[in-house]
C-alpha cells in the first residue's frame, strides 16, 4: 500500500552574525516545509464515512478540522500538495537588506511565511506590507505578533482589487517588492505597472502535488460529499488523482473566487466558494454544499 512521501526538507534562511549579535534570544525562523510529512487522519465522530475532505498541506488543516468539528462535521486530512523553495527564495532576505521598498505585498498565508523567514534574518528592517486578506494578515499577527505592522488589505481579497486600491505615491514613483508563488498570475504586477508602480516580483517558493497519496484514504476521499481546496494547485492535484474515476461528481467548496475559478475551468460542476476568501466563510460554502447534498438524496 502507498504511503504519503516526505518531502525534502528546506534549509531556513541563516541569521547573520551581526544579527545574532543583536538578537540572540530572537526565536529560530519556521521552516517552510516540515522535516517529515504525518500521516493524514480523520476526526473520531465518523471514522467510516468522512462528510468532507480537507486538502491543505500537512499541518495546516488544524483550524477548518476544528471549525467544522464545531459543526458536528467529521473530516478526512489528505494533503494534496506541499510547498518547496523557489528560484529566488535565497535572494529575497539580501534584497531586503540592500535595498528599501515603499511596499511589500504579500498575497498568501505561505507568502508571509517565506517573507518573515527571509525579513528576520535581514535583521528584521522597517517595512511597510500590505496583503490581500484576512487569512494572510492573521499570520503576520501571530507570527510577530505587532513588530511588524500590515498597513493595507484591499477591500476585496483578489489580487486584482489590490492591484487597483493600493495607495502611490502621488507625484514620484512607488516601488513595490512582491514575494510570490512560481505559480502565481501575472495579474498583481501587471496592474500596478500600469499605474506607474516599479515592481520587483521573486517567486520566492513553489506549490507541488504531494509524490503519491495512500489508496485506502483516496478511497474513503472518493465517498465523502464534499472536497475543500484551498488553492488552484489543490484542486488540480486533485484532478490528477481521479482522472480514472470518471464517475466522481461531488461537490467542490473552495476558499474563494480565484479557486473556484480553477476548479470550474477544470470541469468541475457543483462549486461553492464565499465571496470574502476566509476561514469563515469557506466553512459556510462547505455547509451549503453539504446541506445541497443532502437536498439531492433525501428521496
Amino acid at each position: 500500500m502507498a504511503s504519503l512521501l516526505s518531502p525534502s526538507p528546506l534549509l531556513s534562511f541563516q541569521r547573520p552574525y551581526h544579527c545574532l549579535k543583536k538578537r540572540v534570544n530572537a526565536p529560530p525562523p519556521p521552516c517552510l516545509v516540515r522535516d517529515s510529512l504525518s500521516l493524514p487522519s480523520f476526526s473520531s465522530s465518523n471514522l467510516i464515512s468522512p462528510q468532507v475532505v480537507v486538502t491543505r498541506e500537512s499541518g495546516k488543516n488544524k483550524q477548518i478540522i476544528k471549525a467544522l468539528e464545531k459543526r458536528g462535521i467529521s473530516s478526512l486530512e489528505l494533503p494534496l500538495i506541499q510547498h518547496a523553495r523557489g528560484p529566488d527564495f535565497d535572494r529575497l532576505s539580501s534584497v531586503l537588506t540592500d535595498k528599501s521598498f515603499d511596499w511589500i505585498i504579500i498575497t498568501s498565508p505561505e507568502a508571509a511565511s517565506v517573507f518573515l523567514q527571509a525579513w528576520k534574518a535581514a535583521c528584521s528592517p522597517k517595512v511597510k506590507v500590505g496583503v490581500v486578506g484576512a487569512g494572510t494578515a492573521r499570520v503576520f499577527e501571530e507570527a510577530v505578533q505587532g513588530a511588524l505592522h500590515v498597513a493595507f488589505t484591499p477591500s476585496k481579497a483578489t489580487g486584482k482589487v489590490l492591484a487597483s486600491e493600493l495607495p502611490d505615491n502621488v507625484g514620484k514613483s512607488t516601488s513595490v517588492l512582491y514575494p510570490a508563488s512560481v505559480k502565481a498570475s501575472n495579474e498583481i504586477e501587471e496592474g500596478l505597472s500600469r499605474r506607474g508602480f516599479d515592481v520587483l516580483r521573486l517567486n520566492t517558493y513553489t506549490t507541488v502535488p504531494v509524490q503519491s497519496v495512500d489508496s485506502m484514504l483516496l478511497q474513503q476521499a472518493l465517498s465523502a460529499p464534499v472536497l475543500s481546496v484551498a488553492s488552484p494547485s489543490a484542486i488540480r492535484a486533485w484532478m490528477n488523482l481521479i482522472e480514472n474515476e470518471k464517475h466522481w461528481s461531488n461537490s467542490v467548496a473552495c476558499i474563494g473566487e480565484t479557486t473556484a475559478s480553477a476548479a470550474r475551468r477544470l470541469g468541475f460542476k457543483k462549486v461553492y466558494h464565499p465571496e470574502q476568501p476566509g476561514l469563515e466563510g469557506w466553512v459556510e460554502s462547505i455547509m451549503e454544499a453539504l446541506v445541497a447534498h443532502e437536498e439531492l438524496h433525501r428521496f
